[in-house]
Parts: C-alpha cells; sequence; structure tokens
C-alpha cells in the first residue's frame, strides 16, 4: 500500500516546513520529489534535496517564482525534460501578510492571493497537458481551516484559500474524465519554525481549541499528502481532507 515508485511529484514551497516534509514523504514512498521555491531560497533546496538522498529517497530541485507564470511553466518543463513525466503536483507554496481588515493595503491583500491562489491555478494550469496525456495525475492543493471557518486579521490568506478550496473542486470536474484527481488538505494549527517562538500562554490557549489537545506536525499533512497521491485514494476527488485534531468539524 501508498507505493510511489516511478511517480515524479513536484511540491512547491518546499525549502522548509511543511512543504520540505512533504517531499521527504513522498520520497519515501518511492516518488522522486522534485523541490520547487524561489531562487532565494536555492541553498535551502540543496539541503532538503540532500537529506532525502541522504535517506535513500530520490530528488532534486527547481527555483521558480508562484507570481510568474513564465516561472512556473519554465519550472515544469525542466521537470519534464530532465525525467519524461510529472504525475503529482502539490501546490503547498503560501505567504501570510496578516492584518485587520481596515489596516490592510491593496497590495498586501494583492499579493497573498497571488501566490497562494493564482500561483496555484498557475502551476495546475502547466501540468496539466503533460497530465491529461499520461491519463494519470493527483493535484493536492495545501488550504487551511481558516479558508473553511474564516480568522480575524487573515482577510487576504483567508479569502486565499477559500479560493483553493473552490478551485480545487472545479478542477476535480474538469479533469476527472482523464483519471486526474485534485484535493485539498486543510491543515489546522501546525508547530512548524514560525510557531516554535509563540509564547507559551499562545501555545496553551491555541491547544484548548483543538479536541486532541495539541497542535498537529508537518507530518500529519505529509501523510495525508502521500495518502492523496496514491492508487489507494483514486475515487477521492473534489474532497476536502482536514487534518486539524477536530478543531473544525464540517
Amino acid at each position: 500500500m501508498f507505493e510511489l515508485k516511478g511517480k515524479i511529484a513536484l511540491i512547491t514551497g518546499a525549502s522548509q516546513g511543511i512543504g520540505e516534509t512533504i517531499a521527504q514523504q513522498l520520497a519515501r514512498q518511492g516518488a522522486f520529489a522534485v523541490c520547487a521555491s524561489l531562487p532565494s531560497t536555492e541553498e535551502d533546496l540543496k539541503k532538503v534535496v540532500a537529506t532525502i538522498q541522504a535517506q535513500g529517497g530520490q530528488a532534486d530541485y527547481v527555483l521558480l517564482d508562484m507570481r510568474d507564470g513564465e516561472s512556473i511553466r519554465a519550472a515544469v518543463a525542466t521537470v519534464l525534460e530532465r525525467h519524461g513525466a510529472l504525475h503529482i503536483l502539490v501546490n503547498n507554496a503560501g505567504i501570510t501578510k496578516d492584518k485587520l481588515m481596515i489596516q490592510m493595503k491593496e497590495e498586501e491583500f494583492e499579493l497573498v492571493i497571488d501566490i497562494n491562489l493564482k500561483g496555484a491555478w498557475l502551476a495546475t494550469q502547466a501540468v496539466a497537458k503533460p497530465m491529461m496525456k499520461q491519463r494519470w495525475g493527483r493535484v493536492i492543493n495545501i488550504a487551511s481551516v481558516v479558508g473553511q471557518m474564516g480568522n480575524a486579521g487573515q482577510g487576504n490568506y483567508v479569502a486565499s484559500k477559500a479560493g483553493l478550496i473552490g478551485l480545487t473542486k472545479t478542477i476535480a470536474r474538469e479533469f476527472a474524465s482523464r483519471n486526474i484527481t485534485c484535493n485539498a488538505v486543510a491543515p489546522g494549527y501546525i508547530a512548524t519554525a514560525m510557531t516554535e517562538n509563540l509564547p507559551e500562554e499562545v501555545k496553551t490557549e491555541f491547544n484548548k481549541q483543538i479536541p486532541l489537545g495539541r497542535m498537529g506536525t508537518p507530518l500529519d499533512i505529509a501523510n495525508a499528502v502521500v495518502f492523496l497521491a496514491t492508487d489507494e485514494a483514486e475515487y477521492m476527488t473534489g474532497q476536502v481532507l482536514s487534518v486539524n485534531g477536530g478543531m473544525l468539524m464540517p
């Protein structure tokens, strides 16, 4: 079960955190993990690739900018040139620019939408033709629990993740006849480098909102992605897999 040998996976935002762990887990199951992120993160990407290879997995990296369609299409073309196929796309890249609605600047709203939502659309569009030609594909979008429930001070981020959920359902309907599935994983509060420095009282307050009593880990999210990438999930499409410790039960 959960065998991905021979599959080529492109993971955006893979230089750290959740994206890095997703790449590692896909590689552990036999996929060739192509780690993608901004040119400014190239050294971090090299470290991620080296770690995967040291663990016995296969990996390399490509550079791209999720705001730039030409950059994304060039990265996909590079993957196809190197490996001859692209089976799995994980749209993980994302940023936050948190402010209350009345304080948020237009450019801050647009930047988050461009990277988190438009970037995922551009990447999916870029992989569509090769996936359709091979009549097999998995598109997995990393959404968020706040895209399902809203969150004060994150209007741009919430809009991008709610939009990503809607985009997931549309892609699922458009690609289903070509044996391409599209699903989303919606993480809850996840313990990452960003949350490590939060005051303990803030972490305690977070945990009170979670029935399982703890934040999730990047591995919790990566395991869900692995499942959706496999043949075992072939009858799932257009779904949102909530990985939030019970924080939200839609």
